[in-house]
């Protein structure tokens, strides 16, 4: 372990109460509970509670300061630094009383008990996965809790990938009867067979016959609320959009819906047709349009 004085930020002549303050102001920024999951906080916490285990007790710091023990409190062997250092340990200690301390109990009990400081406990994080109909109208799931604990969460209708909903009181209990934080739960939309989101409106794939795309037709579509039916215009091609009006997704500030988009994809028969495949054959139009000229090829 380094030198317990360097631990504490003091200098070798501090007085029992100037390591004391010291420790304690460690206490209130290094605290585990402030930290969750931070290992290398947690283990300066450590190190410099136990370089308050030694120096606050005023006997081993002395013993320490002679050379006696080492940062560990555990026994030297050296005659000639305990010779040395023990001079210089005596005045000091007839200087400061050579009082017992306080014990790290103590100022624990100081910092997050009797005294006025009581942390608010950590939040603590979770993901939830969400299919994605589910959010779009809005429902409940169960989360279990870091300790144990199953809650009920509550998803508002339209929420979005990734958006954090704050649960209050439930993270990690306050100390000292500080307040409990906060669980933040991340919400994770599962990918949709049909539907695809974009900011509050939806989009969605519709196949139509060729007898559909050429003479129109009025067809069945799912939306997030269920079945309507919609108008296939004559003539319509793979691409063709048709806008479904408030059809989206609830926007959670405004109340205001967003749009459905269907898009048309015009589809050959599967299995493939004898008789379409006869007529394909025998059809020779005069002016055949290039659709790939169109498109730019």
């Amino acid at each position: 372990m380094r030198d317990p004085y360097e631990l504490l930020g003091v200098a070798r002549t501090a007085s029992q109460d100037e390591i004391k303050k010291a420790y304690r102001k460690l206490v209130k920024q290094l605290h585990p509970d402030l930290h969750p999951d931070d290992k290398k906080t947690e283990q300066r916490f450590r190190d410099v509670t136990a370089a308050y285990d030694l120096l606050g007790d005023a006997e081993k710091r002395a013993r320490f300061d002679r050379g006696e023990i080492d940062a560990e409190g555990k026994e030297r062997m050296d005659p000639f630094a305990r010779a040395h250092a023990g001079a210089r340990t005596r005045a000091r200690g007839a200087r400061s009383g050579a009082h017992a301390g306080f014990s790290t109990a103590d100022i624990l009990d100081e910092v997050f008990g009797r005294g006025g400081f009581r942390p608010k406990g950590a939040d603590v994080s979770y993901t939830l996965n969400v299919g994605f109909r589910e959010a779009a109208g809005g429902t409940k799931k169960r989360l279990r809790l870091s300790d144990g604990r199953t809650i009920e969460v509550k998803v508002p209708a339209g929420t979005q990938d990734g958006a954090v909903l704050r649960l209050k009181g439930q993270g990690l209990q306050g100390l000292g009867g500080g307040a409990a934080g906060d669980a933040l739960v991340e919400i994770r939309l599962e990918a949709d067979a049909l539907f695809t989101r974009h900011g509050n409106d939806v989009h969605l794939e519709a196949p139509i016959t060729v007898r559909e795309a050429v003479l129109g037709a009025s067809i069945e579509v799912p939306t997030i609320d269920g079945k309507v039916s919609v108008k296939v215009p004559k003539g319509s091609n793979s691409g063709t959009q048709l806008r479904l009006k408030g059809k989206g997704l609830r926007d959670g500030a405004t109340g205001a819906h967003g749009d459905q988009y269907v898009r048309l994809v015009v589809s050959l028969p599967d299995p493939a047709d004898p008789d379409f495949t006869k007529f394909v054959e025998g059809w020779n139009p005069a002016n055949e349009a290039n659709p790939r000229k169109k498109a730019g090829f």
